[in-house]
């Protein structure tokens, strides 16, 4: 997909005469040309007919995670995708008698997300009823400490992090499963219509100690070429004084706003958080993290060039320079964001095809169908 060049020889009714009105004139011109280009372009890749997932004629009973943002979107992705691959869900609070109302609704899967806050009891007794139990963990590797506790009691486990399937073998889990999470398009989307939110650069999430200490070489220049950060704890950054219209914190952003200004901005950052922060993880294993954090998917499913950092499956999911980039140092980041805030087919060009990717590949539709495969066949 390869934008046309663009000629600004032919004088146009209105065009001023004098040189720095021409100038802005024709900017203007040729940014709205390109912001009709990709908003075009990704209403065609959203609008796309893409073969159905199949109806499973079962009843599954979903245990929420219960614990508000950032879950709680995940819980309603989860549940409204479910609703569309099954013949009935029913969904339930973790604090709930689940094996109770396992017995009165006898479903042919208990689901759980996170389960942190589930006592294992109550899954020992759905299980003492024949019913099918299933975990989809959510924060691997960072809290295994945990997690190692309770995996062992559900028939199928589910993790984000390929690094823990061997851990949870180990165990003695029969069935465990790699299935990252996704984007759920009913929230993550590119804006189809000109965008109202016009950002050059966007960072959404926690000032964790590792993002800190990468960013501050570069603070300076990424601010200059209009970096704007959303999250908790930003006031760590001992340069957090010098740009308080540029860094908003202590606000948990919902994902259809986050998807808003995703889409409205030119290019998004993201860092994985470190594995081995000690003042956050329960990971006393050191289990290193080698795959992708969900906001991966989510961004890409927004429309907007993604740079983030490497981390071992990416390539299995993204094509690095042409659907995704990277970066491995804080140098190499403002050396990608200079280039590419200065080559804007390029940026649309990658931009696009990692929507196109993410809604052929990579949606809560595809890994649920995935899940659900691997238990019913």
């Amino acid at each position: 997909m390869l934008q046309p060049e663009m000629h600004f020889t032919r004088p146009f009714p209105g065009k001023p005469s004098d040189n720095n009105g021409r100038k802005g004139w024709e900017d203007g011109l040729r940014d709205g040309y390109a912001e009709g280009y990709l908003r075009g372009h990704a209403k065609v890749i959203v609008e796309r007919n893409r073969p159905s997932f199949p109806i499973r004629q079962i009843k599954v009973l979903y245990v929420t995670s219960g614990k508000g943002f950032p879950y709680m979107p995940m819980d309603e992705a989860v549940v409204e995708t479910l609703k569309t691959l099954t013949e009935n869900v029913i969904t339930v609070e973790n604090k709930q008698p689940i094996q109770e109302l396992a017995a009165m609704h006898r479903p042919d899967l208990v689901l759980v997300l996170d389960g942190m806050d589930l006592p294992v009891e109550q899954i020992d007794g759905v299980r003492a009823l024949g019913i099918r139990t299933a975990i989809w963990l959510t924060d691997d590797p960072y809290y295994t400490d945990m997690s190692t506790k309770i995996a062992p009691h559900y028939d199928y486990v589910f993790t984000l992090e390929r690094n823990c399937v061997d851990i949870y073998r180990a165990l003695g889990c029969p069935n465990v499963y790699y299935l990252p999470f996704a984007a759920y398009v009913g929230h993550y989307r590119p804006t189809l219509t000109r965008s109202a939110i016009r950002r050059q650069i966007s960072f959404i999430g926690s000032a964790y100690w590792n993002r800190i200490e990468f960013l501050r070489p570069i603070i300076g220049g990424l601010m200059e070429q209009g970096l704007m950060i959303n999250g908790i704890w930003w006031d760590r950054l001992p340069e957090y004084s010098q740009y308080p219209d540029r860094i908003e914190i202590g606000k948990w952003m919902g994902p259809v706003e986050t998807s808003e200004v995703y889409s409205g901005t030119k290019i998004v950052i993201n860092m994985h958080r470190s594995a081995f922060d000690e003042t956050v993880n329960n990971n006393t294993a050191r289990v290193e993290a080698l795959s992708l954090n969900p906001r991966t998917f989510e961004i890409s499913a927004c429309g907007t060039l993604q740079l983030v950092d490497i981390r071992e499956d990416l390539a299995s999911f993204y094509k690095p320079g042409v659907e995704i980039e990277t970066f491995s140092s804080s140098d190499e980041l403002m050396d990608k964001v200079n280039y590419y805030l200065s080559h804007e087919k390029e940026r649309q060009q990658i931009a696009l095809r990692a929507l196109e990717r993410t809604f052929s590949n990579h949606t809560y539709s595809h890994r649920l169908n995935e899940l659900l495969g691997y238990i019913f066949g």
